[in-house]
């Protein structure tokens, strides 16, 4: 007999496979000796009271042979000699995943990437982490994984309503990924262990025939009735094929330009913009799991992690990319441009919590903006202008070297520049600034307001030992690339296939994987 059961145990309890058949044995009424074996359907935190619990939703074996759950496997054709080819622009999550499904479809994939390798990528971040020098096709942002490879590998994503999350998970664990994110409630993977996986992927779509180029940076294409024959890099190199994929990313700005100087329609798009907010990880562990600050949480539970979200005057504040034990990361892709991101290793054991506290921004408010002080608007390049305007001013209020500006919690919602600042997991350094001079001011007010609401919200979060770092300004793309609402490709370029968080379709490494499979999927149906 095999039968399902919800548990909740102690954070120590559910960790020991003994005690978990012992309970399972007391709640069905038999002998512990008659349950063969268990698997773990759902596992998740309930930190609602004192005393946290884990709730485990499992499937029992009673008196007959346990079988262990194995996620499927997917075989991959050989793609070598396939009729079709599709060029991929972008390897990141929605280009990889784009690229094994079109495989898995017969179709053979070429997939075109600005950057490196995540072997040399890393070697990259070094030199910026060390020297503050900024490789403009090698960073946080571009070159092997995309931006994902270092944002903590989150796949928080739980809607199967733009296609199926089950899938891009169990394609993470052939590749490479712990099986217990098939299970777990908020599945994460590390920054460190990304690569490694992320490698895996492109081993098996030149294995299986199809093609990777690294520093090939898309600069043009030809367009023949509505129709794009070929690409150009920046090396020089042209490819061809029967339909292009544009999986760039949200950074890719030369890609909006070249679209735009091409008047191939793209639009602006809504985005949120804000900072990063550092804690000490002991207190948000002693506020989450509610144990003094001073005492070590319970050695059988994670890092904690926080998830908030208001409303000042009908305008959005949130968190966003929140990473528990994590570490604040320059994820600048231009010169004379800061951004800030971060990131955790899969222990998530460094001594700070960071999250994005973004506030959400309408073509009105920057129309607003750009009204009040008598700027100019470039039409549907307006919300990026608006982002890069408050990267720039960001760069230039640390003197060069992507030194960030910073502020105490506290201090910023006095408005008052802190005459010391804490410690900080920002390796490149920060300098006291009043931030509210760096923000719009719709965004600044918004943030105060929104940091005293969470203050109520966690008893603790608002503290002097916070730390804000500006800007995070990277949440989503400020452009969408239009598409087809059925068949995906653009309005006007019948052959080419906005795709993934670049595009305006996504937001984080799942979904951006989903939009590259329902794409391919779009893709192979052309060919029915």
């Amino acid at each position: 007999m095999q039968q399902e059961i919800q548990l909740q145990l102690s954070p120590k309890d559910a960790a020991d496979a003994a005690t978990i058949q012992t309970e399972l044995a007391r709640h069905l009424a038999v002998q512990p000796k008659k349950i063969t074996g268990f698997q773990i359907l759902k596992k998740s935190i309930d930190a609602r009271k004192q005393d946290v619990k884990i709730n485990l939703k499992l499937k029992a074996f009673v008196d007959e042979p346990f079988q262990e759950s194995h996620a499927p496997v997917f075989n991959f054709p050989d793609v070598h000699r396939s009729a079709h080819r599709t060029i991929i622009i972008g390897a990141g999550p929605a280009g990889l995943f784009a690229a094994l499904e079109l495989i898995l479809h017969g179709i053979k994939p070429i997939i075109l990437e600005r950057g490196k390798n995540v072997r040399e990528r890393r070697r990259d971040l070094a030199i910026l982490n060390r020297e503050g020098v900024l490789n403009e096709e090698s960073n946080y942002c571009f070159g092997e994984g995309g931006a994902g490879t270092y944002s903590d590998g989150k796949l928080y994503t739980r809607s199967n309503k733009r296609g199926s999350v089950d899938k891009i998970l169990q394609l993470l664990v052939q590749f490479g990924a712990d099986p217990s994110i098939l299970y777990t409630a908020h599945p994460h993977i590390g920054t460190n262990k990304l690569p490694g996986i992320i490698a895996s992927m492109r081993d098996q779509i030149i294995g299986s025939g199809g093609e990777v180029h690294f520093n090939e940076k898309l600069t043009d294409f030809h367009i023949e009735k509505n129709s794009i024959k070929k690409v150009k890099t920046a090396s020089g190199a042209t490819f061809e094929a029967d339909q292009i994929i544009l999986a760039t990313g949200h950074s890719a700005k030369d890609i909006f330009y070249l679209l735009d100087e091409k008047n191939i329609l793209i639009e602006p798009k809504p985005f949120a913009l804000g900072v990063r907010i550092e804690h000490p990880q002991k207190l948000i562990d002693s506020i989450q799991y509610h144990c003094p600050v001073w005492q070590e949480r319970d050695n059988y539970l994670p890092s904690a992690s926080y998830q908030l979200v208001d409303q000042v005057n009908n305008r959005g504040v949130f968190s966003f990319c929140m990473c528990p034990g994590g570490i604040i990361a320059t994820a600048s892709t231009s010169q004379e441009m800061l951004v800030v991101n971060g990131w955790s290793p899969s222990k998530r054991n460094n001594p700070f919590a960071n999250s994005g506290m973004v506030v959400q921004v309408e073509m009105g408010d920057v129309m607003k903006e750009t009204r009040d002080k008598k700027q100019g608007t470039r039409g549907n390049l307006v919300l990026h202008d608006f982002q890069e305007m408050v990267e720039r001013k960001a760069f230039a209020s640390g003197g060069g070297a992507f030194i960030a500006p910073a502020q105490r919690m506290t201090d910023f919602i006095k408005g008052k520049i802190s005459s010391s600042l804490p410690e900080t997991s920002y390796v490149r350094g920060v300098h006291s600034v009043d931030i509210n001079q760096l923000l719009p001011e719709f965004i600044s007010k918004t943030l105060r307001e929104g940091f005293k609401s969470f203050g109520k919200k966690m008893k603790g979060y608002l503290t002097e030992e916070a730390i804000i770092v500006a800007p995070e300004s990277r949440t989503s793309s400020p452009v969408r690339i239009p598409r087809d609402q059925e068949r995906l490709h653009h309005p006007q370029i019948t052959n080419l296939y906005p795709c993934g968080e670049g595009a305006g379709y996504a937001g984080g490494i799942v979904s951006a994987a989903m939009d590259g499979i329902k794409v391919a999927n779009a893709i192979h149906a052309t060919h029915q």
